[in-house]
């Protein structure tokens, strides 16, 4: 059995998550503490109370969906996971490749919070609010909807964000020209073009401020190489030195998450089970449509996480 370890991005957030996890486990607890005295602000009052506008909120979610990847995984440690030992590879979706790379050992838990923080802000600010949007396409080839991107492009920044998979990709950029991608992908044949209830213009070119922002400060966090290869959303491919992947999280930001293709790596590449740690179970759902051959297995729980356990520690 080879095994990766995914991590979710912005969407799997929920008013209540992880509440099960600090109140069953001292070492959860205290990842929560920990992110709260990083931030200076009780983000777990918001994980756990809501009210949800505030958790959904770019610098909130991304912190908070950390903070429940990482106290499930410091449980998983204290009873007896090595990651090193047992894992082969990390991926995260967008904010969750800050979650791997806070598993694997490459930032403390602290600078994560802290560089999430500064990613939510930065993400947000970077364009005027109604100027940006996205779409998913779904139905329509990777190629197909690289071409209206292209030829809607005369309108404004178009270009793809996620390739998710299972005939989902997610398209970004200036408004306009984004409304008109999605028109001419309907024409094309797409069973469907559905703007997305979204605050800013994420993994386009529109956010290149926000890349100046995350340049800044990663150059100023300390960081070791991860202790397991991440596949990096920009590259779907093993990256293993921490220079590098800092600047492919800068590149990210404006670039591609390619999620399709990270997780047919994995099936290439020998991995048959992925489990996703943290909230929801969006990436497991993913990986079924992409590769069946794939095990996945959402792990947010305490029932979850002893399940887990008892078949990756045999």
């Amino acid at each position: 059995m080879t095994i990766a370890f995914t991590f979710p991005g912005q969407g799997s957030q929920a008013v209540g998550m992880g509440k099960d996890l600090a109140d069953a486990y001292p070492e959860a607890r205290a990842v929560f503490d920990e992110v709260d005295d990083a931030l200076g602000q009780k983000l777990s009052d918001i994980i756990w109370n809501g009210p949800e506008e505030t958790l959904t909120l770019t610098a909130n979610a991304q912190p908070a969906l950390m903070a429940v990847s990482i106290a499930a995984i410091r449980v998983m440690e204290t009873r007896g996971l090595n990651l090193a030992d047992k894992v082969s590879y990390v991926a995260g979706h967008s904010l969750g490749e800050y979650s791997a790379l806070c598993a694997a050992g490459m930032f403390s838990l602290a600078d994560t919070a802290r560089l999430l923080r500064i990613r939510g802000d930065a993400m947000q600010s970077a364009v005027a609010v109604g100027e940006g949007a996205m779409a998913a396409i779904i139905g329509l080839e990777h190629a197909d909807v690289e071409a209206v991107c292209h030829e809607a492009a005369g309108a404004g920044v178009c270009q793809i964000a996620n390739d998710n998979g299972g005939g989902q990709l997610v398209i970004s950029g200036s408004k306009a020209a984004v409304e008109k991608a999605a028109a001419l992908a309907t024409e094309k044949g797409a069973k469907r073009a559905i703007m997305l209830p979204v605050s800013a213009p994420f993994h386009s070119a529109l956010m290149a401020p926000a890349a100046d922002a995350m340049r800044h400060a990663l150059a100023q966090v300390e960081k070791r190489n991860p202790v397991v290869p991440v596949i990096a959303n920009v590259r779907a491919a093993p990256v293993t030195d921490a220079g590098e992947i800092a600047d492919l999280l800068v590149s990210q930001v404006t670039g591609q998450v390619r999620w399709r293709e990270t997780v047919e790596w994995f099936a290439a590449n020998g991995v048959t089970s992925l489990y996703e740690i943290g909230a929801g179970k969006v990436l497991t759902g993913l990986a079924r449509r992409i590769d069946k051959n794939l095990s996945g297995t959402a792990v947010n729980s305490p029932a979850d996480i002893e399940a887990a356990l008892a078949t990756i520690l045999g």
